[in-house]
């Protein structure tokens, strides 16, 4: 499976790890683990999570309030769209293609 990412998420990022490493530290760490355990859950059954909108799909995060959007472009792609707060308005991020 190929995993691509939108430009704007490396940024959506580093903001949420660096916002959580200053609640305490190693814990922006434990956000990008987690995050990363979802993307591999994500590329493994990628028709599994809920379909949002058109091909948009959304996976929640289990332990942080965070919400990923994903497309799967073709067979054997997916495009990690934007990963986003669950209080940020629901139609952030989804017509990113």
């Amino acid at each position: 499976m190929r995993l691509e990412y939108h430009p704007a998420v490396a940024n959506e990022l580093e903001k949420i790890r660096d916002y959580y490493e200053q609640k305490s530290n190693g814990l922006g760490d434990r956000f990008v683990d987690e995050l990363e355990q979802q993307i591999f859950l994500i590329a493994a059954m990628p028709s599994r999570w809920q379909i949002v909108r058109g091909d948009v799909r959304r996976a929640l995060m289990r332990r942080f309030p965070y919400v990923i959007y994903f497309r799967n472009l073709e067979v054997g792609t997916i495009r990690v769209t934007v990963v986003k707060h669950m209080k940020r308005h629901p139609a952030f991020g989804v017509s990113r293609k």
